[in-house]
């Protein structure tokens, strides 16, 4: 079953998660039409690969076009309309830039898998279950339903100012008729009437004014708050959620329904500012002993400036953090001299500001940080707001080609770049700009979370682990002195944000009894880690016990495994991976002989191993493993091809394969067959290849086992075996116990 038919399964909370990252950048139709072509094509390695990019994008149009030709003779005229807008903006956003669009594809392709992967979870982690709060959900629905009311307060508002204006027009049509008369005439009964009505008409214009300031001061006070509390809760619920979704949680959402309140707001704000100053013209035309607008207005239009100078100031987001498109996992992680993006929102959307707004980025502006090291930012840092870039038709600006480059220190030599001090110094990323509107001038700033600076790729796994825990500890954007004294984190959330990082980077999270293993590895044997607090050096920085490595170098060194050695195994969820040799022979024990299971080395850095369970005659029970297989080895041959095609030596020295089960009970080749790289019969013969005068030969791991041992002895693995040798070994061997090799 393909990827996009097990999404398309998925309950309806998953599917709107997924519905959040299709887009115009990479439309829904397209993963729909194209779904098996999609998943078969390589997008990770296309988006470091220009040359692979543009074949990649020249394909996906062909694609179209072929969809196109089908239904256009279905005469499908919807789909037809789709597919050539489609095309065209394929064609037109990622002409110059394929690379682009192959990052976006391998995201969504990510995202997807990581949804999966939630799914399949039995209990979402604490961390998710306060992301998704029902308290959080009741609130936004509140806000959503607040502003619709002050907009329409707003307008009400402006009928009132209309019938005030139509009100005052009338009685100085008929002051100035009555002021024009001769002196003579104005003693007159009937004149006398007329000015009994003109003064009910001024009392019912100084009663109208104050009943239009009484409403726009319940305007105005409602927005207050509204801002203070509610909506100012959202934005932080929102940033939370982002620093979450960075470090590979659930997709984080929401900046369009708020991007929605704060233009609604900031339109009924000027709203009553024109309402402000439209009193202040009918004032300027008649005024009396007693008027309210003079002694009101100045206090509710400062009032009206101080809520809109907050209200840019909070709208003005960053809305996806610095990355390196090389690294789309590792946000905020920037290496010296290559080029990351990063894009900026202003959540008041007015088409007056479209292409008005100037934003310069900066780095460690006004700011100390923990470190000696200073950098600046080198290419475009200067850019327009527009709606014209995103699919959404936001205002909002991407730089797309920064590069830190750092500065000589004053002695003319670098900073200390010491393994854990690089990692561990936090930076930020500043934007400022200037909004001027309608006589407002509004200087804005905001900045990036707090990003590490690495010179060199190896320093990159313990600056995520920084990012990591920095973002799982605190909701403080700014706190660049955090690893001064970085404060514990409670074993339950950061075990949820570890499976994240296998579902965000290699499809598939962990279960709760590879997160136990987890558990013990880290705190010993046994452990309630509920509310156990753990600390960053435990984490990061102290050697495991017994070993030359730190727990997380360890867990990211099995990540790097995974991902690019046994992907398609590990999304199966045929490798347990997370398995202590204890557990491992409990588990073996009482199942049938030849069963095995897959485990990381707790021994070697990014080594995996098989152990599988045999019966003596007297009835014992054995169980031996293999060496491990690090990344060296297993780019030399496929892992599923080296669990079909493994051989063993007894004493007799007659070579079987002794994986028959994955556990509990799965048939080997059920289970890996799809991955072997070839059919078992396909062998090449002598005069296959045999070019210049070289007999060909295939590659058959193989290990050797002692009367006296229960495990492989200094295991040969990946010996060149020639076919005329192997042709000896199938005479001996029937094919059910010795699958022909590669």
């Amino acid at each position: 079953m393909s990827q996009w038919s097990q999404v398309q399964q998925l309950e309806i909370k998953f599917l709107e998660q997924v519905d959040q990252f299709y887009d115009d950048n990479f439309p829904m139709e397209i993963r729909h039409l194209l779904a098996q072509w999609i998943e078969s094509q390589d997008w990770e390695a296309a988006s470091n690969n220009e040359a692979m990019a543009t074949i990649l994008l020249q394909n996906l149009l062909i694609q179209v076009d072929e969809q196109l030709d089908r239904v256009s003779q279905e005469k499908n005229l919807l789909l037809i309309h789709n597919l050539k807008r489609i095309r065209k903006l394929l064609q037109g956003k990622y002409h110059g830039n394929p690379m682009h669009i192959a990052v976006i594809i391998s995201n969504c392709l990510r995202e997807e898998r990581r949804i999966l992967a939630a799914a399949s979870m039995p209990v979402q982690g604490p961390l998710e279950k306060s992301l998704q709060s029902s308290v959080v959900s009741e609130r936004q629905r509140n806000v959503e339903h607040k502003v619709s009311a002050i907009k329409n307060s707003a307008q009400m508002t402006d009928q009132d100012v209309k019938y005030l204006e139509d009100l005052q027009e009338e009685f100085d049509f008929r002051y100035k008729t009555i002021q024009s008369l001769e002196q003579s005439d104005k003693n007159s009964a009937l004149i006398k009437q007329e000015m009994l009505a003109l003064q009910a008409m001024l009392n019912t214009l100084d009663y109208k004014r104050k009943e239009v300031l009484n409403k726009i001061g319940r305007v105005i006070h409602e927005i207050d708050m509204l801002m203070s509390n509610m909506l100012t809760e959202e934005l932080l619920d929102w940033k939370r959620r982002q620093q979450i979704a960075c470090i590979g949680g659930p997709l984080h959402g929401g900046l369009d329904q708020l991007q929605n309140c704060f233009t609604l707001l900031a339109e009924s704000l000027f709203q009553v500012r024109r309402q402000l100053e439209k009193l202040d013209e009918l004032l300027t035309r008649l005024t009396y002993d007693g008027d309210p607008i003079p002694v009101q207005r100045p206090q509710l239009l400062e009032k009206v400036n101080f809520l809109l100078y907050n209200l840019f100031r909070n709208s003005f987001v960053v809305e996806r953090q610095p990355c390196m498109p090389t690294h789309p996992q590792r946000p905020m992680v920037l290496k010296t001299l290559i080029q990351f993006t990063v894009k900026l929102r202003l959540l008041i959307k007015l088409p007056e500001l479209n292409y008005q707004i100037r934003v310069k980025a900066t780095i460690d502006k006004n700011v100390s940080t923990v470190s000696n090291r200073r950098f600046v930012l080198c290419g475009t840092h200067v850019k327009a707001m527009n709606m014209d870039e995103s699919a959404n038709g936001s205002l909002s600006v991407e730089f797309r080609h920064l590069q830190p480059k750092e500065m000589k220190s004053s002695a003319g030599s670098k900073g200390n770049e010491g393994p854990h001090m690089v990692t561990e110094e936090l930076h930020s990323i500043s934007f400022e700009t200037q909004v001027c509107l309608y006589g407002l001038t509004i200087n804005l700033e905001t900045s990036s979370l707090p990003v590490v600076m690495i010179s060199n790729v190896s320093q990159l796994p313990n600056a995520w682990a920084s990012i990591i825990w920095y973002n799982l500890s605190t909701n403080d954007p700014q706190n660049l002195s955090f690893f001064n004294n970085p404060p514990a984190a409670t074993l339950s959330q950061l075990l949820e944000v570890l499976s994240w990082q296998f579902s965000s980077y290699v499809g598939r999270g962990l279960n709760s009894e590879q997160l136990n293993m987890l558990a013990e590895k880290l705190m010993g044997q046994q452990v309630s880690y509920n509310d156990y607090q753990l600390s960053w050096a435990k984490f990061c920085k102290e050697h495991l016990p017994g070993k030359s490595f730190t727990f997380w170098v360890w867990l990211e060194a099995i990540l790097d495994l995974i991902k690019k050695h046994i992907l398609p195994l590990w999304i199966d969820g045929y490798v347990m991976g997370f398995v202590s040799k204890e557990k491992e022979r409990i588990l073996l024990k009482d199942k049938t002989p030849g069963t095995f299971l897959l485990r990381f080395s707790e021994s070697n850095l990014g080594g995996i191993t098989f152990t599988w369970v045999d019966h003596l005659e007297n009835g014992d029970v054995t169980f031996h493993s293999v060496e491990p297989y690090n990344k060296g080895r297993l780019s030399a041959l496929p892992f599923a091809d080296i669990l079909r095609d493994y051989k063993v030596i007894m004493a007799d020295n007659v070579p079987e394969n002794p994986l028959k089960y994955l556990y509990p009970d799965i048939p080997k080749d059920k289970a890996f067959g799809k991955h072997y790289s070839c059919q078992p019969n396909e062998v090449s013969k002598p005069s296959d290849g045999g070019g210049k005068g070289y007999v060909p030969s295939v590659f058959i791991p193989v290990s050797k086992i002692l009367n006296d041992s229960t495990d492989p002895h200094s295991p040969s693995d990946l010996l060149p075996m020639s076919p005329s040798v192997y042709a000896v070994l199938r005479e001996h061997l029937s094919p059910t116990v010795i699958e022909t090799a590669v």
